[in-house]
């Protein structure tokens, strides 16, 4: 399909403006229709898009692969530890390389803060396609793009005034990366919201996000604030997002990071926390959740959860990006 944004890289949703981003939100929301009618829609037909995951997926690789499929082109999955970035191949060659044989790379790397969105960027000052972003230490924009598509199907495009909470969970099964979080206050803040962010002491996330959130807000006539309690975030909030994520200075040393989270097992979203929300109010998780830990089966299962329709959502956002940039 024709379009202004067609050989643009997607690395964070801050690298597009608030119409670009308008943009993609129309094409998924239209695609969404079309996929849920059977109307065929092979908008990228005989095109390839190289999938190159440093990180494991379920979501991300199934929406890349189904969407491309059904905008009418081919996906090819490479596992890093399969490929010759294993012995240290760079970001130059591969993205010179994999440019001439296809039409787009996406790239996972997510558990090195530092690195992921470095090398993504190098990668596409080489590669003469489009370079997106499947996760990085950074952002998550293919994420928190399908949770905005998600939060204005229950309250309307004009979110302004609605409050999203935004709080660290406690999790034991690994350091998660602190992208999401830091992908959901930096956009939610650009569309007017009032977003807070909480998280124990030792969890806070990187200072450009940070300052980022704040800028945001102040130019959309949002609010920005951090608390260090998921009661304070939560209450009187239309949007609740719990997730666990790690700490920056502890991503080589996750046993250390893990024991430090053992001390916060009671930041949970269970439906005591869920009552001190709107009355109206909705539980967002980019999955997979650790039940029992960041969620009780009761919220996560019950009426408020929207969890897959966030989750469905990812398909459509991610073919509206390939079809807008391919």
């Amino acid at each position: 399909m024709e379009s202004e944004l067609k050989g643009r890289d997607f690395i964070e949703t801050a690298d597009w403006n608030d119409a670009e981003l308008e943009r993609a939100l129309a094409l998924a929301a239209d695609l969404k229709v079309k996929f849920r009618n059977g109307v065929p829609h092979r908008l990228l037909p005989d095109k390839t898009i190289f999938l190159f995951f440093f990180d494991k997926s379920t979501r991300t690789r199934n929406s890349f692969e189904a969407g491309i499929t059904q905008l009418g082109g081919h996906a090819h999955f490479i596992a890093a530890e399969t490929s010759q970035a294993a012995h240290g191949e760079s970001p130059k060659d591969m993205g010179i390389i994999l440019a001439s044989y296809g039409h787009a790379i996406a790239i996972r790397h997510d558990l090195v803060p530092g690195e992921g969105n470095a090398y993504m960027r190098e990668v596409a000052r080489w590669a003469e396609v489009p370079v997106m972003n499947m996760q990085c230490d950074i952002d998550h924009p293919f994420q928190t793009l399908a949770d905005l598509m998600t939060i204005r199907e229950n309250f309307g495009n004009d979110l302004k005034g609605k409050k999203i909470a935004v709080s660290w969970a406690y999790a034991p099964s690994y350091a998660k990366p602190m992208s999401v979080p830091q992908g959901l206050i930096t956009l939610m803040t650009r569309f007017g919201m009032h977003v807070t962010l909480a998280h124990p002491p030792e969890f806070s996330l990187m200072e450009g996000p940070l300052k980022a959130a704040a800028e945001n807000a102040r130019r959309s006539g949002g609010t920005f604030e951090v608390v260090d309690s998921m009661d304070r975030a939560i209450e009187g909030a239309h949007v609740v997002y719990p997730k666990s994520w790690g700490i920056e200075s502890l991503f080589g040393k996750p046993e250390e990071a893990l024991a430090v989270a053992a001390g916060y097992r009671d930041w949970i979203c269970d439906e005591r926390r869920m009552s001190m929300a709107d009355k109206d109010a909705i539980y967002m998780h980019c999955l997979p959740a650790d039940r029992g830990h960041e969620v009780t089966d009761a919220v996560i299962d019950g009426p408020r959860s929207r969890v897959y329709q966030e989750a469905e959502n990812r398909l459509h956002t991610c073919k509206a990006v390939m079809a807008l940039t391919m």
